[in-house]
């Protein structure tokens, strides 16, 4: 429960005039009287809770709704473990639209320093707030013995897995200083 509080209490919140919501931001008010409003900047992924479970929170008795939790985005190669090296990114597109190729080039990538204690590397994953999108084309290139790069690629054979590519490679590249550049 603690965790719950920090999330709901910690996140930047401001108030929200000729609004009605309940005293709590992303919670559902279960009477029909106005309550003063809050709103916050925080987006992401809605979750149901049936709040019967919890102790009430600052007095409020009955009180359901939804509460948003956002996904850094993040690419991974061992499940549950981020890749804290940058890629570059190279994008083809076929004529019509129909189909793409994402091709991610990692040089000296961190998961060759924790792979012998966390494990193999067993595919591609973007993580995101809409889920998960991976691949098993990855390759691992070596130099002197040595594993120096790790090239990854991620094929869209339809324009809406391409869309949910670019939604993905958005957020990514927001939080991680990257911009696109055509060439």
């Amino acid at each position: 429960m603690a965790t719950v509080h920090s999330l709901l209490f910690s996140s930047p919140i401001s108030r929200c005039p000729n609004r009605k919501h309940s005293h709590f931001p992303g919670f559902a008010s279960s009477s029909s009287v106005p309550a003063q409003s809050l709103c916050s900047s925080f987006s992401g992924q809605t979750l149901r809770l049936n709040c019967s479970r919890w102790a009430p929170l600052r007095g409020a008795s009955h009180m359901a709704g939804a509460i948003k939790m956002m996904a850094k985005p993040a690419i991974q190669f061992i499940q549950g473990t981020d890749e804290q090296t940058i890629p570059d990114v190279r994008l083809t597109k076929s004529r019509d639209g129909t189909n793409g190729m994402a091709i991610f080039t990692f040089e000296q990538p961190s998961v060759f320093d924790s792979s012998s204690e966390l494990g193999d590397i067993t595919g591609f994953y973007m993580i995101d707030e809409e889920g998960v999108l991976q691949s098993v084309d990855v390759s691992a290139k070596f130099v002197n013995g040595k594993p120096a790069k790790i090239e990854a690629k991620y094929v869209m054979r339809t324009p809406r897995d391409w869309d949910r590519f670019m939604r993905f490679m958005e957020r990514y590249s927001n939080a991680n200083g990257l911009q696109f550049v055509k060439n």
